[in-house]
This record gives structure tokens, sequence and C-alpha cells, in this order.
């Protein structure tokens, strides 16, 4: 069982439909030690791939890869959500559904920050059904660039959103992979994953 697997058995809550809180450590407050782990696991997964930009989307991925892109010391772009009266009209715009919120969101990034020169890292919190990264995919073909990865914190095995960016020929590392889970219970069933390394995970980050 891996760092982070133990860490969502120790304060992940499952609710009724399919739902895992994480808020205390990654999608509300924040740990920042497990956040520097996944990191550097991520870092270490895409060994020998080339990244010039990590991509993510707005808003609980942000964190993780803020310090993925320090690693990588390359930018780090996420795609809005919502409009505000500073942005731009030249915007590459795409649709992901959220499997939390059931609602479609329009989400977008001003051109500048995509170029066909870019060979992006997407990384997010969750994988579910694959709405947001599709969508992220969506964001790098406007602007001509290619997915060089998907790098992941959670998915969840039981929905199909993993399965078919791997079946479209997808690069996609998740660091815990949920095969089931029981609200009434609070039980959690992770598929096997090849053990971690957390050579360096332990390093100061800055």
């Amino acid at each position: 069982m891996n760092f982070l697997e133990e860490k969502i058995l120790r304060d992940g809550v499952i609710k009724e439909g399919n739902i895992l809180k994480v808020d205390s450590f990654l999608n509300h407050q924040i740990d920042i030690d497990i956040m520097r782990q996944m990191a550097y696991e991520f870092k270490r997964r895409f060994h020998g791939v080339e990244v010039n930009k990590v991509l993510t989307i707005e808003a609980s991925g942000i964190a993780i890869a803020t310090l993925l892109g320090h690693l990588y010391d390359v930018p780090v772009v996420f795609a809005k959500k919502s409009e505000t009266a500073n942005c731009t009209d030249d915007k590459y715009i795409s649709q992901a559904y959220s499997f939390t919120h059931k609602k479609m969101n329009n989400v977008f990034i001003s051109k500048p920050y995509l170029s066909a020169t870019d060979k992006i890292l997407i990384v997010d919190d969750f994988l579910a059904d694959g709405q947001a990264a599709h969508s992220l995919i969506d964001l790098v073909r406007q602007a001509g660039g290619e997915v060089a990865g998907i790098g992941i914190a959670i998915e969840k095995g039981q929905q199909q959103g993993g399965s078919r960016l791997r079946a479209e020929g997808y690069r996609v590392e998740s660091l815990a992979i949920i095969e089931s889970m029981d609200w009434q219970t609070q039980t959690v069933r992770f598929r096997n994953q090849p053990e971690m390394s957390l050579e360096g995970a332990n390093l100061t980050i800055g």
C-alpha cells in the first residue's frame, strides 16, 4: 500500500453516491507533504518524457501542478471555469461535465498560454468519467500542442474514464486507483500498483 492509499484510508470519507471526500488533505485543506510526495512520484513515473508545461483545471489540481511545475522548472497553466472582467476574448474553449457537482462547465485557456510547440503534462486530483481530462486534451489539441502524459492523484477505477483514455493511447499514471468503496462500511479496495519510490520525497522544495 502506498502513501496516498494509506492517507485515503486514514483521512478520506466515503459519501453515498460513490463520492470520496478528501477535503482534509487534497481539495479544501492541503497537506503539503502529501502534495510533495505526489509531485516527486509523478516526476519519477514520467522520467524521460519531455515536458515543457504542466496543465490542470481549477481548482483542486492547482496545488499538485504547482509543485510538479517546480520540479520540472516549467510554467503551470490552469483552465478556468468562470469568466472575469479581465478575461481575454482570444481563448480556447471546451466543456467538461463535473461528476461531483453534476453540471456542465465551460473551461477555457487564453491563447497566449498554449502553443503548438508545447509538450503538456496534464495533472488533476480525480479521474472518474474522464470529462475534465478530455476537455484539457481538447484545449491542447486546439492549440496544436502534444499531450505528453496524464497524471492523476485518485482514479475511480470502477468508472470508465481511465480505461477510455488508455484505450485512446494516452499514458495515464494514477497514484491511487479505487476498485470499489462502500459508504456504509467506509471501506475502500485499491487496484494493485507498482511499488512507489519515495527517494527525494522528503526533500524541501524551494
